[in-house]
């Protein structure tokens, strides 16, 4: 009788581990959506394609080094190519996205670039399936990388690749505090997104500072792909859908537009989708994630952190 609630202690930990790695993850992809709000008040809803882009470059890599059964390089040297190309390719793809549909139409109603990045979404979605095929891929990530090390605590199970993920996660959102916080480049995102006219007639090069904006939210949204591929194994052209929506809830719940908010509600969504799923049932867990996204919009339209916009006159 005393292991028993030794057992259920272990569960709520695990549970805990599990919304901390989906919640990072979440995290990463929400900073996008907040950063590129936060500049230009766009709504881009293309950005979780280009997760599952990054997703898809990580398992390529994988396949260019000889397979998860027969690589030809170190797992860690493997890793680092994988992360480092799944953020130069998802940041520079990103960078187009903005250079050839959304800059065009900067000065647009705001409907205009938010049906764009809708199109561009299913291009995207569409250009992979049409590429590669719409079947499940796998990482096979147990071929090359053991599970086994890690923290193993009877019912509580934590492995490298989680332990990687939670840290690489806070490592990235730290480091993107303090370049939006102590950077000159950060700085001049502050200042475009406050006001771009004005940006521009102090010297700030606007277009620069988006296209930076762009490549830097777009390349987590790479890293994330690449981890999610190494946790949950299987990849597909649609994992950007999902994914995307519950990282835009993420955003909105934490204030759309703040860095500091896309992390906490990243992880608040991650831990809220990871109880539903340990404790109520896998059948509504996201009901419950979008039922939070709702309840914000009706109480708190802002977000935990946002402010209200200032109205110009």
């Amino acid at each position: 009788m005393e292991l028993q609630p030794s057992r259920h202690v272990q569960v709520l930990i695990q549970t805990v581990v599990n919304g901390l790695i989906t919640g990072c993850l979440y995290a990463l992809i929400a900073l996008g959506y907040s950063m590129v709000y936060g500049v230009l008040k766009l709504l881009n809803f293309a950005h979780g394609d280009l997760y599952m882009v990054g997703a898809f470059i990580g398992y390529f890599v994988i396949r260019w080094f000889g397979g998860p059964n027969a690589l030809t390089i170190p797992v860690p040297l493997l890793i680092l190519i994988m992360l480092a190309l799944a953020a130069a390719g998802a940041g520079l793809l990103g960078v187009a996205i903005e250079r050839f549909a959304y800059r065009p139409l900067r000065d647009a109603p705001r409907i205009a670039p938010l049906i764009t990045a809708l199109g561009v979404s299913f291009v995207l979605e569409n250009t992979v399936l049409l590429l590669f095929g719409g079947f499940v891929r796998s990482y096979s990530t147990s071929s090359f990388i053991s599970l086994s090390n890690g923290i193993h605590l009877g019912d509580l199970d934590v492995d490298s690749v989680e332990i990687m993920i939670i840290v690489l996660s806070v490592a990235m959102m730290l480091s993107l505090r303090l370049l939006v916080d102590r950077t000159l480049l950060g700085k001049s995102m502050r200042a475009v997104a406050s006001d771009r006219e004005a940006a521009e007639m102090l010297g700030i090069d606007v277009n620069r500072t988006i296209a930076l904006t762009f490549f830097i939210g777009s390349a987590m949204a790479g890293v994330a792909g690449v981890m999610s591929g190494l946790e949950f194994n299987s990849i597909s052209n649609t994992i950007g859908f999902l994914a995307g929506l519950k990282a835009f809830t993420a955003a909105v719940v934490g204030g759309i537009g703040s860095v500091p908010g896309a992390m906490i509600g990243g992880i608040f969504i991650g831990l809220c989708e990871s109880f539903s799923l340990s404790y109520v049932s896998t059948k509504y867990s996201d009901l419950i994630v979008f039922g939070i996204l709702i309840v914000t919009m009706l109480i708190r339209p802002t977000g935990i952190f946002g402010q209200r916009a200032l109205q110009k006159v």
